[in-house]
């Protein structure tokens, strides 16, 4: 029986964006030993997409996965982020919803979109 999904985020700098998912995305952790913080992610749902064509980010298609977190009010969203000093790409708005992207400090990217497509998040709790 599957029982969760554990996200893997490679880093050039894992302290840095531990702290951020700690202190701006306040997401809740447990230490797994030496300060390994292993993070609760809010509820999740996978989508399948095709190679064919560009990525959601607007790069060149390649086999793989991105990480968007969800919200449902983006522009409150960013504002909050905005006080935390995190800067956020122009939106964009997409046929499936309005997307940013924010940096980690690491300066990897992280995205972040309001859906306006239905979603399964709540699936799971029923």
């Amino acid at each position: 029986m599957i029982t969760g999904t554990h996200v893997l985020f490679y880093s050039e700098d894992a302290d840095a964006d531990r702290a951020f998912f700690r202190d701006v995305l306040q997401f809740r952790s447990v230490d797994a030993g030496g300060g390994w913080l292993i993070f609760a992610l809010p509820p999740a749902e996978a989508g399948i997409h095709p190679t064919e064509g560009k990525a959601m980010d607007g790069s060149r298609s390649r086999p793989g996965a991105e990480v968007y977190l969800m919200c449902d009010d983006l522009p409150a969203e960013m504002k909050r982020l905005q006080a935390k000093k995190v800067s956020c790409s122009t939106v964009e708005t997409e046929r499936w919803g309005m997307k940013t992207t924010l940096r980690l400090p690491s300066g990897a990217k992280l995205g972040l979109y309001q859906p306006t497509h239905p979603t399964a998040v709540d699936l799971g709790s029923k």
